[in-house]
């Protein structure tokens, strides 16, 4: 069975869109889990689990485990309940879907580790997010994870700007404030063990990619903001300029940062 537990939501999310086209995050995602050491019968935390593709191949790691994953969108859980309603834990009340801000995140009981992908960087505020992973965390729990690092897209981001300064979408971007946080290893570091974990490790990994379905990829993933920034006449057009802007093929110029960190 999945039980919600509704706490607030931010960034609007098509999770159908995004389960359906984010075949180069999961590539990421699957890499990352290979990093966390398991037995099979821990608890874990995936920490954003988006539509439930990496949450799929997590409970084929925990034959006799628990996961809770945890998502702040309405849309990313309903497409991960409908992806994850045939597995054998939710069956068995081992899989519970949790829609939660992970800054507000409380859990009943420490969790063995905690997994993330694609996530930290839709969080401005890692001091308080470490923080709360620590909190959730057992003594000796390890945290595993990857997000959007310093540098991240800045090729892609730049070509983008040049049509946001055009009119007539200039206007609309007057108050634009990126919303991610794309972090260096050394600060992200120093939270982390500041936040009570006892050591860790963090690193960037550039991990360039082309999607399959670049239109749909970028209105979707990366340049969903922007794209929700502007009225619904504008966003077709943005997005064909935005392509002209960058050519054939598109390339992602994705740099991840990496962390592995243990209480």
């Amino acid at each position: 069975m999945i039980t919600y537990i509704c706490m607030s939501a931010t960034r609007q999310w098509d999770g159908q869109s995004y389960d359906r086209i984010s075949g180069p995050m999961e590539a990421l995602g699957r890499g990352v889990l290979a990093r966390l050491q398991l037995r099979g019968d821990e608890t874990v935390l995936d920490a954003g689990c988006g539509s439930g593709r990496i949450t799929q191949a997590l409970l084929e790691r925990l034959p006799r485990g628990r996961v809770i994953a945890v998502d702040v969108s309405h849309s990313m859980l309903a497409a991960a309940s409908e992806r994850l309603a045939g597995a054998p834990q939710t069956r068995d009340g081992r899989l519970e879907l949790r829609l939660a801000d992970l800054l507000e995140l409380e859990l009943a009981a420490p969790v063995d580790a905690v997994l993330s992908t694609a996530t930290f960087h839709w969080v401005a505020d890692h001091d308080t997010l470490f923080r709360r992973l620590r909190g959730v965390l057992r003594d000796g729990g390890r945290l595993v994870a990857q997000c959007g690092g310093r540098g991240n897209i800045d090729g892609l981001r730049g070509r983008a700007r040049s049509v946001q300064e055009r009119p007539p979408y200039a206007a609309h971007f007057s108050d634009w404030r990126p919303p991610w946080n794309y972090a260096a290893p050394a600060p992200t570091l120093a939270r982390l063990l500041r936040a009570g974990f006892a050591e860790a490790e963090c690193w960037l990994t550039p991990a360039p990619c082309e999607p399959e379905h670049p239109r749909e990829f970028l209105a979707t993933i990366v340049l969903g903001p922007h794209v929700q920034h502007l009225p619904e006449q504008l966003r077709e057009p943005f997005m064909d300029e935005v392509l002209a802007e960058l050519g054939k093929p598109v390339i992602v110029d994705y740099v991840r940062l990496n962390i592995d960190a243990i209480v």
